[in-house]
């Protein structure tokens, strides 16, 4: 394999709102490129990059994917990600392998929720961004309307670099604002063929070019000056301009095309060679483990070797397959490595470079690229690899906290390990969903960034797996406690031939605040119960308090005090007085007003302004209180508490009120009491699956 030096790599990440064609653009720089001979098409399951079952069945992408192409003597990788909110995790995975990212952009809707949000991921991340204004070949689309959109939103950083020739049916060709020069495409050549510019382009044209101008003076006091003075800047200025104005994020430039007809993916291909950076302009930060310092990095073969794993994927039969991106330095095929991030030696096999599932086995891979290695027995998602006599650490990923949750229950009996085992190594492919166990219901949870998040993890359980599942609704972790006091008597006596059975205890019930834990208090005095029976009534009030009265859930801030009671020298035993302890506790907790109680939430939902009343008389509906509201960041923050069980679908219910704007946090606060009128219910259902389960 030909070793391509730094400086003729670029690493391009595509993101952008589900539903622009950002596969679509991977795929036509592919087919562009020579590097597939067809145009791969998502809707009809022959995309190189959706290769996934479930990115064939549903016809989006759900997870990243990479391939890379040559174009001019430049090696340039893709990565493309996933446009749908719930996979937000698999895009800021997709950002830490590249140097710039396109912001994929249809030119019938123009301007979405999508746009915004990856506007937001290449600000935090500081990454070198341009926008593709896609599918100008449609109906009712228009360049000018899409770049106005963007430009409104955005700011005076976004600044054309082409301009369509056609509209909708009759597009057929781009004109470069900075040469002047029109290309229109080619069917019967597959090519962008040079072409006379069009008069009728040149107002526009010259419009842009003086916006373009402006921007690329303000990047730099040399050319500001020329241009304050001229009122021109050449093209090779404006080209020295733009390439440093991208570089530090200042400028972000417009292409247009069509991914689907193939039109203005050459010239893409052009401008991303002529002004993307190289990995060699970029530099990264990280710590040394040792001395705790920060040390910077270059992207140069010359320097010691360090990665990133930027993406895992879990493979019944491979095993787990890492891909990472080479930061410094280079690394070959069986060579011995150190992840730092563990602090453990890895032993690294065959390297691969990707084009979707295709792997190619290479010898070694230099700084900028982007391959893959198979079964690291320690490495995760987000760990650094590189030299053991130089180490260094880099960030670790920050992702989005599940915000949806689902019960997963399987199909077949006895299957419970191989769902556990199936979602812990799905676990090392998506680190954005979380399991927990709760021991209470026997249920295990799973929680996610959607819906569809986590009924694509439900499907893998059974295509990479083999077990079938079930996703309902958590059940609600209700507990029960008293209202009032009760001092009763638990008596057990038993006989039988040979030794009978006797306990007998007065215990007073009473509410306390102080802990959800019983507080149990021994007050005998006498001797009427003997010492050594006194931890056996402890025992079986706390077994006891497993099981509510009501509804059967288990009880919570009870205060016990055992008072009197007597025993028998020959009958009495800890079975006997634990016995008449859970007695005892059975008539209490009737007699002291027993009441449900319902786990309440503590949520904050940030929203744009404009949705603030929505939310605010949603969150009413579902008997919650708001607590407060400020303003963060230019957007509004709402306090509020609610209680669980009407939390459950709010992820999409939230998305469908704020168009997907709004996000949320939510963490458990305390027990409250449930409205009579929900108790009756919850209590008569408990009752009926009861009698189910005793048939």
């Amino acid at each position: 394999m030909k070793e391509y030096k730094a400086e003729n790599v670029r690493n391009i990440g595509i993101i952008g709102h589900g539903g622009t064609g950002k596969t679509s653009l991977a795929e036509a720089i592919l087919y562009s490129s020579k590097e597939v001979d067809r145009l791969g098409r998502t809707d009809d399951g022959t995309s190189t990059l959706d290769y996934d079952p479930e990115e064939r069945k549903r016809r989006i992408s759900i997870s990243s994917a990479v391939a890379n192409c040559l174009w001019n003597n430049h090696k340039i990788y893709l990565v493309d990600t996933p446009g749908y909110f719930d996979f937000a995790g698999e895009v800021i995975q997709g950002l830490r392998g590249v140097d710039a990212a396109i912001i994929n952009v249809c030119g019938v809707s123009g301007l979405q929720v999508g746009t915004e949000k990856s506007w937001n991921y290449v600000n935090r991340y500081k990454i070198p961004r341009a926008f593709f204004i896609n599918k100008l070949d449609r109906e009712n689309s228009s360049y000018e309307k899409s770049f106005e959109m963007l430009k409104n939103r955005f700011g005076l950083q976004v600044v054309p670099i082409e301009v369509p020739i056609g509209r909708e049916s009759e597009f057929k060709g781009v004109a470069n604002i900075i040469t002047k020069k029109a290309k229109v495409y080619d069917s019967k050549n597959k090519m962008m063929m040079d072409t006379e510019l069009a008069s009728d382009l040149m107002p526009i044209i010259e419009e842009y070019r003086n916006m373009l101008m402006e921007s690329v003076a303000e990047t730099d006091e040399e050319l500001l000056d020329k241009y304050l003075s001229e009122g021109e800047l050449s093209e090779e200025d404006i080209i020295r301009g733009l390439r440093k104005g991208i570089l530090s994020c200042d400028i972000a430039p417009v292409f247009c095309g069509s991914a689907l007809s193939n039109i203005g993916v050459h010239t893409l291909l052009d401008n991303i060679v002529n002004y993307f950076p190289s990995p060699l302009e970029r530099t990264f930060e990280g710590i040394n483990p040792k001395t705790g310092d920060i040390e910077k990095r270059k992207s140069s073969i010359d320097e010691a070797f360090s990665a990133v794993v930027f993406k895992t994927i879990a493979d019944p039969f491979v095993g787990r397959l890492s891909l990472f991106r080479v930061l410094s330095g280079s690394i070959a095929s069986d060579s011995t490595i150190y992840n730092s991030t563990q602090d453990k030696q890895e032993k690294i096999g065959t390297l691969y470079l990707l084009k979707g599932k295709n792997q190619i086995g290479v010898d070694r891979l230099y700084a900028g690229e982007i391959g893959a290695v198979a079964k690291l027995q320690y490495t995760l998602t987000g760990d650094t690899l590189c030299d053991v006599s130089k180490p260094i650490v880099y960030g670790k990923f920050e992702f989005p906290e599940p915000c949806i949750s689902m019960s997963i229950k399987p199909k077949a009996k006895g299957d419970e390990d191989k769902i556990s085992t199936g979602l812990h190594k799905l676990l090392e492919e998506d680190p954005t969903f979380k399991i927990t166990r709760d021991v209470e219901n026997a249920e295990t949870i799973v929680s996610g960034l959607g819906e569809i998040h986590i009924e694509i993890i439900a499907n893998k359980l059974k295509s990479k797996f083999g077990v079938d599942v079930m996703l309902d609704t958590p059940k609600v972790p209700y507990r029960e406690t008293i209202r009032k006091t009760a001092d009763v008597q638990g008596k057990y006596k038993k006989q039988s031939g040979g030794h009978g059975q006797y306990g007998d205890v007065w215990i007073k019930f009473e509410p306390q605040h102080e802990s959800d834990d019983l507080v149990f208090v021994d007050q005998i005095v006498g001797g009427v119960v003997p010492r050594q029976y006194i931890p056996a009534v402890e025992k079986g009030l706390r077994e006891a308090m497993k099981h509510g009265v009501l509804a059967g859930y288990p009880v919570i801030g009870l205060k016990a005090t055992l008072h009197d009671g007597s025993y028998h020298p020959v009958d009495s035993s800890e079975m006997a007085f634990k016995t008449a302890a859970s007695l005892a506790y059975k008539k209490g907790m009737k007699e002291a007003d027993p009441v449900l109680l319902e786990p309440i939430m503590h949520v904050e939902i940030t929203v744009p302004d404009e949705y603030m009343g929505d939310v605010m008389g949603d969150i009413n509906k579902r008997r919650g209180r708001v607590l407060g509201m400020e303003q963060q960041n230019g957007l509004e923050v709402v306090t509020a508490e609610v209680p669980m069980a009407e939390m459950f679908k709010y992820a999409t219910e939230l998305r469908s009120m704020t168009q997907a704007r709004g996000s949320f946090t939510m963490k458990f606060e305390r027990y409250e009491e449930v409205p009579p009128v929900i108790s009756q219910k919850i209590i008569e259902n408990a009752q009926k699956l009861k009698e189910a389960e005793e048939e």
